[in-house]
Protein backbone atom coordinates (compact mmCIF):
# COMPACT_ATOMS: atom_id res chain seq x y z
CA UNK A 1 0.00 0.00 0.00
CA UNK A 2 1.50 3.71 -1.06
CA UNK A 3 1.98 5.95 1.86
CA UNK A 4 -0.40 9.17 2.06
CA UNK A 5 0.96 12.56 2.65
CA UNK A 6 -0.94 15.67 4.64
CA UNK A 7 -0.06 19.06 5.77
CA UNK A 8 -1.35 22.67 6.42
CA UNK A 9 0.50 24.53 3.70
CA UNK A 10 -0.03 27.93 5.02
CA UNK A 11 0.37 31.54 2.87
CA UNK A 12 1.39 34.66 4.46
CA UNK A 13 2.94 37.75 3.30
CA UNK A 14 2.59 41.45 3.60
CA UNK A 15 -0.86 42.82 1.40
CA UNK A 16 -1.04 42.52 -2.36
CA UNK A 17 2.06 40.58 -3.15
CA UNK A 18 -0.21 37.89 -4.63
CA UNK A 19 -0.78 35.47 -2.01
CA UNK A 20 -4.50 34.69 -3.42
CA UNK A 21 -3.43 34.69 -6.82
CA UNK A 22 -1.27 31.97 -6.12
CA UNK A 23 -3.54 30.21 -3.65
CA UNK A 24 -6.19 30.15 -6.09
CA UNK A 25 -3.12 28.83 -9.05
CA UNK A 26 -2.22 25.79 -6.63
CA UNK A 27 -5.83 25.17 -5.94
CA UNK A 28 -7.25 25.97 -9.20
CA UNK A 29 -10.14 27.18 -8.29
CA UNK A 30 -11.30 30.22 -7.66
CA UNK A 31 -11.41 30.33 -3.83
CA UNK A 32 -10.14 33.33 -2.66
CA UNK A 33 -11.08 36.94 -3.88
CA UNK A 34 -8.70 39.12 -5.87
CA UNK A 35 -8.54 42.49 -6.06
CA UNK A 36 -6.00 45.32 -6.24
CA UNK A 37 -7.07 46.76 -3.18
CA UNK A 38 -5.49 46.04 -0.29
CA UNK A 39 -6.84 44.26 2.98
CA UNK A 40 -8.84 42.08 0.57
CA UNK A 41 -8.63 38.77 2.57
CA UNK A 42 -10.18 39.05 5.96
CA UNK A 43 -10.22 35.66 7.04
CA UNK A 44 -8.04 32.41 6.81
CA UNK A 45 -9.28 30.59 3.93
CA UNK A 46 -8.35 26.79 3.45
CA UNK A 47 -8.32 24.91 -0.28
CA UNK A 48 -7.65 21.50 -0.22
CA UNK A 49 -6.23 19.61 -2.85
CA UNK A 50 -6.59 15.72 -2.87
CA UNK A 51 -4.50 13.33 -4.93
CA UNK A 52 -4.52 9.70 -4.83
CA UNK A 53 -1.92 9.53 -2.29
CA UNK A 54 -1.36 13.00 -0.99
CA UNK A 55 -3.99 15.81 0.76
CA UNK A 56 -2.29 19.63 0.41
CA UNK A 57 -4.46 21.74 2.94
CA UNK A 58 -3.77 25.30 1.79
CA UNK A 59 -4.56 28.35 3.92
CA UNK A 60 -4.73 32.13 2.38
CA UNK A 61 -4.51 34.59 5.03
CA UNK A 62 -4.75 38.10 5.27
CA UNK A 63 -1.63 40.52 4.76
CA UNK A 64 -0.01 41.32 7.60
CA UNK A 65 -0.42 45.12 8.74
CA UNK A 66 0.16 47.08 12.01
CA UNK A 67 -3.62 47.09 13.12
CA UNK A 68 -5.65 50.60 13.72
CA UNK A 69 -8.78 48.98 15.04
CA UNK A 70 -10.07 45.49 16.06
CA UNK A 71 -11.07 44.18 12.70
CA UNK A 72 -6.93 44.52 11.90
CA UNK A 73 -6.50 42.92 15.14
CA UNK A 74 -8.44 39.49 14.69
CA UNK A 75 -6.72 39.78 10.31
CA UNK A 76 -3.18 40.04 11.95
CA UNK A 77 -4.53 37.32 14.94
CA UNK A 78 -5.19 35.00 11.55
CA UNK A 79 -1.80 35.62 9.93
CA UNK A 80 0.07 34.37 13.07
CA UNK A 81 -2.44 31.95 14.06
CA UNK A 82 -1.37 30.52 10.49
CA UNK A 83 2.50 30.50 12.19
CA UNK A 84 1.63 27.92 14.79
CA UNK A 85 -0.08 25.04 12.78
CA UNK A 86 2.02 25.28 9.31
CA UNK A 87 3.49 21.68 8.04
CA UNK A 88 5.26 23.85 5.66
CA UNK A 89 4.92 27.65 5.21
CA UNK A 90 5.16 29.75 2.10
CA UNK A 91 6.11 32.98 3.07
CA UNK A 92 5.25 35.17 -0.36
CA UNK A 93 6.51 38.44 -1.49
CA UNK A 94 7.45 40.40 -4.83
CA UNK A 95 9.24 42.21 -6.83
CA UNK A 96 8.65 45.35 -5.76
CA UNK A 97 7.82 45.62 -2.00
CA UNK A 98 10.72 46.30 0.78
CA UNK A 99 11.42 43.07 2.01
CA UNK A 100 11.79 44.36 5.47
CA UNK A 101 8.86 45.72 5.83
CA UNK A 102 6.71 44.17 9.25
CA UNK A 103 10.78 43.10 10.32
CA UNK A 104 8.76 41.92 13.45
CA UNK A 105 6.90 39.43 11.33
CA UNK A 106 9.66 37.98 9.66
CA UNK A 107 11.38 37.52 13.15
CA UNK A 108 8.68 35.17 13.31
CA UNK A 109 8.80 33.31 10.52
CA UNK A 110 12.67 33.12 11.58
CA UNK A 111 11.84 31.02 14.01
CA UNK A 112 9.63 28.84 12.18
CA UNK A 113 10.58 24.59 12.78
CA UNK A 114 8.29 24.09 9.42
CA UNK A 115 9.96 24.36 6.45
CA UNK A 116 9.51 27.99 4.58
CA UNK A 117 9.32 28.46 1.20
CA UNK A 118 10.11 31.87 0.38
CA UNK A 119 7.95 32.58 -3.26
CA UNK A 120 9.20 35.90 -4.88
CA UNK A 121 6.05 36.27 -7.51
CA UNK A 122 5.76 38.98 -10.21
CA UNK A 123 8.89 38.11 -11.13
CA UNK A 124 7.35 39.48 -15.06
CA UNK A 125 7.83 42.64 -13.45
CA UNK A 126 11.73 42.77 -12.98
CA UNK A 127 15.34 41.34 -14.91
CA UNK A 128 17.42 38.83 -14.23
CA UNK A 129 20.06 41.28 -12.38
CA UNK A 130 17.53 43.00 -10.42
CA UNK A 131 16.45 39.46 -9.15
CA UNK A 132 19.52 38.17 -8.66
CA UNK A 133 20.08 41.00 -5.67
CA UNK A 134 16.77 40.33 -4.49
CA UNK A 135 17.25 36.56 -4.47
CA UNK A 136 20.75 37.71 -2.57
CA UNK A 137 18.97 40.27 0.25
CA UNK A 138 15.91 37.33 0.95
CA UNK A 139 19.48 34.95 1.15
CA UNK A 140 20.27 36.83 4.37
CA UNK A 141 16.79 38.09 5.78
CA UNK A 142 15.53 34.33 5.98
CA UNK A 143 19.11 32.02 5.55
CA UNK A 144 16.86 28.38 6.21
CA UNK A 145 14.05 29.53 3.76
CA UNK A 146 14.50 27.65 0.26
CA UNK A 147 13.84 30.93 -2.36
CA UNK A 148 11.57 30.08 -5.46
CA UNK A 149 11.02 33.20 -7.91
CA UNK A 150 7.39 32.72 -9.75
CA UNK A 151 5.15 34.57 -11.41
CA UNK A 152 1.79 33.65 -10.04
CA UNK A 153 -0.73 35.08 -12.34
CA UNK A 154 1.39 33.53 -15.73
CA UNK A 155 1.86 30.38 -13.54
CA UNK A 156 5.50 30.38 -14.24
CA UNK A 157 7.11 28.16 -12.08
CA UNK A 158 4.15 26.73 -9.82
CA UNK A 159 4.69 23.53 -11.17
CA UNK A 160 8.31 23.33 -9.14
CA UNK A 161 6.23 24.80 -6.10
CA UNK A 162 3.78 21.85 -6.25
CA UNK A 163 6.39 19.48 -6.08
CA UNK A 164 8.39 21.05 -3.41
CA UNK A 165 5.11 21.00 -1.21
CA UNK A 166 4.37 17.30 -2.27
CA UNK A 167 8.56 16.69 -1.58
CA UNK A 168 8.16 18.02 2.02
CA UNK A 169 4.72 17.24 3.36
CA UNK A 170 4.69 14.98 5.65
CA UNK A 171 3.50 11.10 5.94
CA UNK A 172 -0.19 11.51 7.51
CA UNK A 173 -3.60 10.33 6.63
CA UNK A 174 -5.77 12.97 5.32
CA UNK A 175 -7.45 15.74 7.31
CA UNK A 176 -10.75 15.98 5.33
CA UNK A 177 -12.86 13.91 3.13
CA UNK A 178 -11.04 13.44 0.06
CA UNK A 179 -13.72 15.42 -2.19
CA UNK A 180 -13.90 18.60 0.19
CA UNK A 181 -12.94 21.64 -1.67
CA UNK A 182 -12.68 23.95 1.07
CA UNK A 183 -13.51 23.75 5.02
CA UNK A 184 -15.76 27.06 4.35
CA UNK A 185 -19.72 26.41 3.68
CA UNK A 186 -21.21 27.39 0.48
CA UNK A 187 -22.69 31.02 2.02
CA UNK A 188 -19.02 32.21 3.33
CA UNK A 189 -18.14 32.21 -0.64
CA UNK A 190 -21.19 34.35 -1.55
CA UNK A 191 -20.26 36.86 1.43
CA UNK A 192 -16.60 36.76 -0.30
CA UNK A 193 -17.84 37.24 -4.14
CA UNK A 194 -20.57 40.30 -3.38
CA UNK A 195 -17.47 42.22 -0.92
CA UNK A 196 -15.23 41.56 -4.16
CA UNK A 197 -18.05 43.43 -6.17
CA UNK A 198 -18.14 46.33 -4.08
CA UNK A 199 -14.45 46.26 -3.77
CA UNK A 200 -14.61 46.82 -7.63
CA UNK A 201 -17.31 49.17 -7.58
CA UNK A 202 -16.48 51.80 -4.65
CA UNK A 203 -13.65 54.23 -3.89
CA UNK A 204 -11.90 54.91 -0.81
CA UNK A 205 -13.04 54.05 2.39
CA UNK A 206 -16.44 52.39 1.25
CA UNK A 207 -15.12 48.43 0.78
CA UNK A 208 -13.34 48.79 4.61
CA UNK A 209 -16.65 50.08 6.16
CA UNK A 210 -18.82 46.90 4.66
CA UNK A 211 -19.64 43.42 5.94
CA UNK A 212 -21.76 41.30 4.23
CA UNK A 213 -24.69 38.96 6.16
CA UNK A 214 -26.28 35.85 4.14
CA UNK A 215 -29.41 35.64 5.73
CA UNK A 216 -31.13 33.15 3.89
CA UNK A 217 -29.63 30.46 1.15
CA UNK A 218 -31.87 28.09 -0.07
CA UNK A 219 -31.36 25.29 -2.73
CA UNK A 220 -33.37 23.42 -4.85
CA UNK A 221 -31.93 21.27 -7.87
CA UNK A 222 -32.49 24.47 -10.63
CA UNK A 223 -32.55 27.20 -8.34
CA UNK A 224 -30.44 28.77 -5.23
CA UNK A 225 -32.63 31.51 -3.42
CA UNK A 226 -30.23 34.28 -1.43
CA UNK A 227 -31.14 37.07 1.08
CA UNK A 228 -27.74 38.87 1.85
CA UNK A 229 -27.30 42.74 3.83
CA UNK A 230 -24.36 44.63 3.55
CA UNK A 231 -23.68 45.89 6.29
CA UNK A 232 -22.21 49.57 6.81
CA UNK A 233 -21.19 51.59 9.67
CA UNK A 234 -22.58 55.63 8.72
CA UNK A 235 -25.74 56.68 6.89
CA UNK A 236 -23.93 58.39 3.96
CA UNK A 237 -22.37 54.99 3.32
CA UNK A 238 -25.58 53.38 2.70
CA UNK A 239 -26.45 55.98 0.43
CA UNK A 240 -23.47 55.61 -1.39
CA UNK A 241 -24.13 51.99 -1.46
CA UNK A 242 -27.44 52.24 -2.62
CA UNK A 243 -26.29 54.93 -5.14
CA UNK A 244 -28.85 56.99 -7.25
CA UNK A 245 -32.55 55.46 -7.50
CA UNK A 246 -30.96 52.14 -6.43
CA UNK A 247 -28.44 52.12 -9.39
CA UNK A 248 -25.47 50.81 -7.59
CA UNK A 249 -26.98 48.14 -5.59
CA UNK A 250 -28.02 47.06 -9.13
CA UNK A 251 -25.05 46.65 -10.62
CA UNK A 252 -23.02 44.72 -6.96
CA UNK A 253 -26.52 42.49 -7.57
CA UNK A 254 -26.02 41.65 -11.61
CA UNK A 255 -21.95 41.32 -11.23
CA UNK A 256 -22.28 38.90 -8.00
CA UNK A 257 -25.34 36.63 -9.34
CA UNK A 258 -23.30 36.05 -12.52
CA UNK A 259 -20.05 34.89 -10.44
CA UNK A 260 -22.56 33.23 -7.35
CA UNK A 261 -23.92 31.05 -10.91
CA UNK A 262 -20.62 30.27 -12.18
CA UNK A 263 -19.29 29.38 -8.64
CA UNK A 264 -22.49 26.88 -8.10
CA UNK A 265 -23.04 26.18 -11.50
CA UNK A 266 -26.78 26.87 -10.55
CA UNK A 267 -29.20 29.82 -11.37
CA UNK A 268 -29.23 31.96 -9.10
CA UNK A 269 -32.30 34.47 -7.51
CA UNK A 270 -30.53 37.69 -5.01
CA UNK A 271 -31.49 39.85 -2.88
CA UNK A 272 -29.52 42.66 -1.23
CA UNK A 273 -30.01 44.78 1.60
CA UNK A 274 -28.07 47.69 3.19
CA UNK A 275 -27.97 48.15 6.57
CA UNK A 276 -26.10 50.73 9.19
CA UNK A 277 -24.14 48.80 11.95
CA UNK A 278 -22.48 52.07 13.74
CA UNK A 279 -18.96 51.68 14.04
CA UNK A 280 -18.96 47.36 13.87
CA UNK A 281 -15.22 47.30 13.60
CA UNK A 282 -14.51 48.31 17.11
CA UNK A 283 -17.18 46.41 18.46
CA UNK A 284 -15.86 43.10 19.82
CA UNK A 285 -19.58 41.19 19.87
CA UNK A 286 -20.48 42.52 16.62
CA UNK A 287 -16.90 41.09 14.89
CA UNK A 288 -17.90 37.78 16.77
CA UNK A 289 -20.77 37.56 14.99
CA UNK A 290 -19.63 38.26 11.72
CA UNK A 291 -16.86 35.44 12.46
CA UNK A 292 -13.75 37.57 13.61
CA UNK A 293 -12.88 35.70 16.33
CA UNK A 294 -9.13 34.08 15.61
CA UNK A 295 -7.31 32.41 18.45
CA UNK A 296 -4.95 35.31 18.77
Amino acid sequence: MTMHKSGFVNIVGNPNVGKSTLMNTLVGERISIITSKAQTTRHRIMGIVNGEDFQIVYSDTPGVLKPNYKLQESMLGFSTSALKDADILLYVTDTVENGMKNSDFIEKVKKQHAPVLLIINKIDLTDQQKLEALVGQWREILPNAEIIPVSAANKFNIDYVLKRIKDLLPECPPYFEKDALTDKPARFFVTEIIREKILTNYDREIPYAVEVVVEQFKESDDLIRINAVINVERDTQKGIIIGKGGKMLKIVGTEARKDIEAFFGKKVFLELFVKVEKDWRNKEMKLKSFGYDADI
